[in-house]
């Protein structure tokens, strides 16, 4: 099962019991299931490709441990493998899409691949998605963006599952942040959730009979806990910074909700399964008419590195450890629980 989240904030597999299948066995395997349920060919290699490279990277709990929620979820309506983004007004650098309630990476994929295209040509581009679905690791896009030599920076809203600071019931979404900037030596790329541990790695941890490393949230009786269970039952994680990510989970739902006109948290079905019509924001910078970009970033990433140490461990920037794990995965298989790999192979 997903381990513990590393000092990336990416979910780790943990465990000694996974098989580890070839990168391309895994990606092959995933597109054939699509392509039984009706996906068309690049379609569903496309779609595979993202799911295979999120667990290949180390994100195990957005890759192939969800692969079977999105196919319930295709069985049950909320996703349609036909929905394609389609074009609804443009204004300047930013435009509009309606997603169809199309499959949420490829849909995603579709509107950064469009921002990126703008703005290489003029400086920036902007897209805005109404009626999409989960996106899966939003850290696709931002890999998705750097790799095309931009700046990307995007986000989405999610169903009502955290509760706004100062209350008990979920009233925000645990809106995923992506930030993403290009550097020849090493693509930096923030992803993080609006939440300090995400319900993921409360599942991972608990599975583990582990604490968390730090408090994660409330118990019933509104005390902080380290105790994975207890903030599952209670419902109430921590948003990131106390009240400063509270306040940042509601802005980025306002901002993708009126920047798509499509819905905001409080619309959007409260059950993990049935999960759609969401909304986001994918915005890219070009970065090709200015020369002094790259000596600037490793400018900063210098001054990073020679900060004092508390401990005797690497001071890292974000996406760091994932090419680490990358390349480990590839070399030597994709870590993959067993129960979901059977669960895969049997769709």
């Amino acid at each position: 099962m997903p381990g513990a989240v590393g000092a990336d904030g990416q979910g780790r597999q943990g465990g000694t019991d996974n098989v580890r299948i070839p990168y391309p066995e895994l990606a092959g395997t995933l597109a054939d299931v699509l392509l039984r349920r009706g996906f068309e060919c690049d379609r569903a290699v496309l779609c595979a490709r993202l799911f295979a490279e999120t667990t290949r990277d180390g994100v195990y709990s957005h890759g192939v441990n969800r692969f079977p929620r999105f196919m319930r979820m295709i069985g049950n309506g909320s996703i349609d493998i036909q929905g394609r983004p389609k074009l609804v007004m443009k204004a300047g650098a930013l435009e509009r899409w309606d997603g169809q309630r199309g499959p949420g990476n490829l849909n995603a994929y579709a509107c950064m691949g469009r921002a990126i295209e703008i703005a290489l040509a003029d400086g920036m581009g902007c897209v805005a998605l109404a009626n999409t679905n989960h996106w899966m690791r939003g850290g696709s896009y931002g890999w998705q963006a750097v790799e095309a030599g931009a700046i990307g920076i995007c986000w989405t809203n999610t169903m009502p599952n955290l509760p706004p600071w100062g209350g008990t019931v979920p009233r925000l979404g645990n809106n995923p942040l992506v930030i993403a900037v290009p550097r020849a030596s090493g693509h930096i790329v923030l992803d993080m959730a609006m939440s300090q541990f995400s319900f993921g790695a409360l599942a991972s941890h608990r599975l583990r009979g582990e604490q968390l490393p730090v408090e994660g949230g409330f118990d019933s009786q509104g005390n902080l806990t380290r105790d994975p269970e207890a903030i599952e039952i209670s419902q109430r994680p921590l948003p990131i910074g106390y009240w400063k990510g509270s306040g940042l989970s509601l802005v980025l739902d306002m901002m993708a909700a009126m920047l798509s006109g499509g819905a905001a948290t409080h619309q959007i079905p409260a059950d993990a399964e049935r999960e759609a019509g969401v909304s986001q924001v994918f915005i890219a910078f070009g970065l090709s008419s200015f020369d002094d970009t790259g000596p600037i970033a490793d400018s900063i990433i210098g001054t990073l590195r020679a900060a004092e140490r508390e401990s005797s461990g690497p001071i890292r920037y974000p996406g760091e450890q994932v090419l680490r794990t990358r390349a480990e995965n590839m070399a030597r298989g994709v870590p993959v629980d067993p129960t979901i790999w059977r669960e895969v192979q049997a769709l």
